[in-house]
């Protein structure tokens, strides 16, 4: 385009919120042939100037964004490829560098893993993974790929799991049920508060069984402060349940299995309950509340990470709803074009990330007026197939994960429209479906699907130093 000695008017700016990584705001001319390297160089010596550090600090490797495209070339590439000129002045954002996502293990399932989920909290040091499988079977597994203990009792495949506390997990499946889970006895301080029937109940076995959807339920997601469950269901609906099944109602199967007797229902029917009925004494309960405002089958339903009163669900009917969860009332609707199949929230920078069946991933703002024009604040493009799950990254506001049909799993900086990394399975092959992703921390980037393997990729300690 121009001689090597060309210089272009830049700008640099930054989202990050630690104070040593600030510039005073002034333009400068740089070299058109520089690439990331060189500017990364250039700021950690304004950096160094700016607050004086010693000259033996390490320099922080950093990455470029110009107009929400990271910079993986010159910047004589890029102002011939957007068609401007070296006269162009440009606005760079720059961030720090983030590591790839590399392989560190997978392990061996014996079907299609659906759902993944961690323990968590200060009385468990030692994290352990969770799937659901579409075997009918819980596992938790350690971190060297052994299963600890295996919860079987669904009648069909499970299509969610998630942690409850450090003596409780709950799943849900394509059998309609949701089931709380006795992982272990609760420790002597907390035991005085178990009932007799529940102390009598083995670890890795029901405490209770929650029925009132009429189609599989696909979702889940626990309040541990409110103690509360949410689920999404094919049936058009949300369930909200309790985790402490005391505070819910009894259902009696023979009064369910009566109705089904006395009145015209499929043979498919039937048989559930009559499945059902062969655990007979575990106890049964009836959800606080089913919402109802869906149109099509609810594909996923979250809790607002900042006020566990309000949820956030999406389904095929094109909708984002929001919900009052204390009055069970849907208090928003946001109309797309396509089908939404998974949602994950980035609190800090109230956004709401959508995958959909259009391949891509929206950016929504909960708080924009459903009448606006401008109801979808960004894209991300780059799969090629369904975005069927999503988590957000927990070093960094920005950054979240996504895993599809079309066989990977990619890493985005929402700041960027395309992704940073993809991740493929360990053998680089993209052919089987990716079902579920989850970016836990000190673990990494867990992923599943049809090759039933959970696999781990590095996302834990994420920045790049030199």
């Amino acid at each position: 385009m121009s001689d090597d000695k060309s210089q272009v008017k830049i700008r640099f700016f930054t989202r990050e919120k630690d104070e040593a990584l600030q510039l005073q705001d002034t333009p400068m001319y740089v070299p058109v042939q520089l690439k990331r390297y060189g500017l990364s160089e250039i700021v950690n010596q304004l950096l160094s100037t700016t607050h004086a550090t010693e000259d033996d600090t390490a320099p922080t490797p950093f990455d470029f964004l110009i107009d929400g495209q990271l910079l993986r070339t010159s910047l004589d590439d890029y102002l011939a490829k957007n068609g401007l000129s070296s006269e162009a002045s440009l606005d760079i954002e720059y961030t720090r560098a983030v590591l790839p996502p590399s392989f560190l293990s997978s392990f061996s399932n014996e079907d299609w893993i659906s759902s993944i989920d961690v323990t968590s909290g200060a009385t468990m040091p030692q994290r352990s993974i969770i799937t659901g499988s579409y075997d009918g079977i819980v596992r938790t597994w350690n971190l060297s790929g052994q299963v600890e203990k295996m919860y079987s009792g669904h009648s069909g495949p499970i299509r969610s799991v998630k942690f409850v506390s450090n003596t409780r997990l709950v799943s849900a499946g394509n059998d309609r049920t949701l089931r709380i889970w006795k992982t272990k006895n609760a420790p002597a301080a907390a035991a005085a508060a178990e009932d007799e029937d529940e102390i009598a109940v083995e670890e890795g076995k029901t405490l209770a069984i929650l029925e009132g959807h009429g189609a599989p339920v696909v979702s889940l997601d626990v309040s541990e402060s409110t103690s509360r469950i949410v689920s999404a269901s094919y049936d058009k609906t949300i369930g909200i349940w309790s985790t402490d099944y005391k505070a819910m109602t009894a259902v009696d199967p023979m009064e369910e299995l009566n109705k089904l007797t006395n009145n015209k229902v499929s043979t498919a029917a039937k048989k559930r309950r009559k499945l059902a009925l062969k655990d007979g004494s575990i106890r049964r309960r009836a959800p606080l509340s089913l919402l109802e405002s869906h149109t099509a089958p609810v594909e996923q339903v979250i809790f607002d990470r900042n006020d566990n009163t309000v949820g956030y669900s999406v389904s095929q009917d094109h909708t984002i709803k929001t919900w009052d969860l204390v009055t069970s009332r849907c208090v928003d609707t946001k109309t797309t074009s396509y089908s939404l199949l998974s949602i994950a929230q980035l609190p800090t920078l109230n956004l709401l990330a959508c995958g959909s069946s259009a391949r891509h991933i929206t950016l929504h703002d909960p708080r924009v007026d459903s009448a606006s024009s401008k109801i979808t604040q960004q894209q991300l493009v780059g799969h090629k197939n369904f975005v069927v799950s999503l988590d957000t990254c927990p070093e960094n506001e920005y950054m979240l994960a996504s895993g599809s049909h079309d066989g990977t799993v990619k890493v985005w900086d929402i700041r960027s429209n395309t992704p940073m990394y993809t991740i493929t399975r360990e053998n680089g092959e993209t052919k089987d479906k990716i079902f579920a992703v989850r970016w836990a921390e000190k673990i990494g980037i867990i992923s599943g699907g049809e090759d039933k393997k959970v696999q781990i990729n590095k996302g834990d300690d994420i920045f790049k130093r030199e």
